[in-house]
């Protein structure tokens, strides 16, 4: 999608492209539709640079671009990193538990009032995904119903197109406030 992208500098051309071509190897249409809608909504908030990189760069550069498109298209995802996340590691208990994405969600129903009136599967199918998206970002080991944390190691090329764009997205990989200003 980020390379259908960069040649020709227009999303609704790179969609055509891409679904044309099945390029993202869809079983059905339907599947390639939603494939593709779901990955220029995240790609849609990266920066050209940002863009080269999730189209271009090696795998691990790729994984961190998918994790900042992420984070970019979702407040909350930006903010479970952010404040969770990093808080988990700042108190030196690197385990998130239910309770703890429970608390979480119960604090982010002021700026996401829709969480309110998620059942109690709907609120463990999110944090099954939201885990895995952390554990696939490397900022996660595998674990049963709890997530063990771990700060990831960002590549130079990720960390230069972040700094062009906003320090701040580094407090989505786990950066300290006390490391941000070195960046």
């Amino acid at each position: 999608m980020a390379d259908a992208y960069l040649t020709c500098e227009d999303w609704d051309v790179a969609q055509k492209k891409v679904l044309a071509g099945n390029l993202l190897q869809a079983r059905s249409p339907a599947s390639a539709r939603r494939m593709e809608r779901e990955l220029r909504q995240r790609l849609i908030h990266l920066t050209p640079a940002q863009i080269r990189l999730a189209a271009h760069g090696m795998t691990d550069e790729r994984t961190a671009i998918g994790w900042l498109a992420a984070m970019k298209g979702s407040r909350f995802i930006y903010a479970f990193a952010s404040d969770i996340l990093r808080a988990k590691l700042a108190l030196l208990d690197p385990v998130v538990r239910a309770s703890d994405y429970e608390a979480f969600i119960l604090n982010q129903i002021a700026a996401h009032p829709d969480l309110a009136s998620l059942t109690a599967s709907s609120r463990a199918k999110i944090r099954s995904v939201l885990f895995s998206m952390v554990r696939e970002a490397g900022m996660g080991l595998p674990g049963r119903s709890e997530l063990r944390v771990q700060r990831p190691l960002v590549p130079p090329a990720v960390l230069n197109a972040i700094r062009s764009d906003s320090k701040l997205w580094l407090a989505g990989f786990l950066v300290p406030d006390s490391e941000l200003a070195t960046y």
